[in-house]
């Protein structure tokens, strides 16, 4: 294999590795994650086309694998093995249990398709990390899963909220986006009963139902959001 070769074998294992963590990535954004032109990009989709990966291509949209397509499971080097087992312990002291128990349930899966040798190691290394925090026994919510679907399902949710005065409310809200700030989990959401966006913190949510009906996105990235809000941002 020539010297040349090496460089895109390397590029067409990671957009295909991008493929399959996306649902859908556009050309001009594989171009710029890989230094390439966009026509570059189209050559590379058409070689694995070719090879037999189903790519489907959305008119306007980008590309995703054919729904139902499985490839053979992706081998991790020692050093993604390891972020991921600190990834763990960094989700183990979260104050979300829906978030703890998923992220566990991941990483075990993970775990089964890493080399013998490696499987070792990753025990190993479980052991040997530790993060002070919250206590493994004190979850303060359990709702951090719910509103995730919510957000990328654009369904509306109802919610007891108890705010940081102590003033209980039910709200209907369409959630937009989680981050997180001195440890507390923060739900960005509008508000339809404020007609405007709020911050909610999860933890401070005593109920949650997520609606049957579904809202029309808010076309904005949380940067943009941030840009565009955050200055007036109140509690609730």
């Amino acid at each position: 294999m020539g010297e040349k070769e090496k460089p895109r074998l390397s590029r067409l294992t990671a957009i295909l590795t991008q493929l399959q963590s996306k649902r859908i990535i556009t050309a001009k954004q594989l171009s710029e994650k890989h230094n390439v032109s966009v026509r570059t990009i189209y050559r590379d989709i058409r070689t694995l086309e070719k090879s037999g990966i189903p790519i489907v291509t959305e008119e306007g949209k980008g590309y995703s694998i054919m729904e139902g397509y499985h490839l053979p499971p992706v081998l991790f080097t020692e050093n993604e093995a390891n972020a991921l087992i600190t990834l763990e312990q960094l989700a183990i002291k979260n104050k979300d249990s829906s978030l703890v128990k998923n992220t566990t349930s991941a990483i075990e899966k993970i775990k089964a398709i890493l080399r013998y040798s490696q499987k070792g190691n990753a025990d190993l290394l479980s052991d040997r990390i530790y993060f002070s925090g919250n206590n493994n026994e004190e979850k303060t919510s359990n709702n951090l899963m719910q509103i995730q679907s919510a957000i990328t399902q654009y369904k509306i949710l109802t919610i007891d909220y108890i705010s940081s005065a102590n003033e209980q409310t039910t709200r209907e809200i369409e959630p937009f986006a989680i981050y997180s700030i001195h440890g507390d989990i923060l739900l960005i959401a509008y508000c339809l009963l404020r007609n405007e966006f709020r911050h909610f913190r999860i933890d401070f949510i005593e109920k949650i139902m997520t609606q049957s009906q579904t809202f029309s996105p808010h076309n904005m990235t949380i940067k943009e959001y941030f840009e565009k809000y955050v200055k007036n941002q109140k509690y609730p």
